[in-house]
């Protein structure tokens, strides 16, 4: 083997190598052990913080799912006719029925909220109730809605 001592001799230099940096460190953490032992607390707390934070703003929710049988509901077209409900009007009171608010009325048929404002204020005048809740159990009694 020619290369031998070539080889011998790159070991003792690593491992002198080796030997001096792992004094440097030791040294360096004995010089700094304060230092050291704070950056390791601040770490945990950061971590715990960004974990808190995401566990406690992070919505909650519950998928409900909902199945709605109607049984053999047919439209009363005579008291729709004697209400002068416009199609506009019927479908808001259809929302209105499903629970929605104004402004999920808005969003979901893609008008104002000033618009569905006025169609809800037509439907309570046109049923003569003061309240949504009073329209929607009169339209389900007139079989207007299901």
């Amino acid at each position: 083997m020619k290369n031998r001592e070539t080889i011998l001799y790159g070991l003792a230099l690593a491992l002198l190598l080796f030997l001096l940096k792992w004094l440097e460190l030791r040294f360096i953490i004995i010089d700094h052990a304060f230092e050291i032992y704070i950056g390791a607390i601040a770490a945990i707390f950061t971590a715990l913080g960004i974990w808190l934070a995401v566990k406690l703003t992070k919505p909650k929710t519950v998928v409900v799912e909902k199945e709605v049988y109607i049984k053999d509901f047919t439209l009363n077209e005579n008291e729709l006719n004697k209400l002068r409900l416009s199609k506009r009007e019927l479908e808001v009171l259809q929302l209105m029925a499903e629970g929605l608010s104004n402004q999920e009325i808005a969003e979901r048929l893609f008008v104002s909220l000033n618009t569905i404002k006025t169609h809800s204020s037509k439907v309570l005048e046109k049923l003569d109730v003061e309240r949504r809740t009073q329209a929607v159990e009169k339209a389900k009694r007139l079989s207007i809605i299901p």
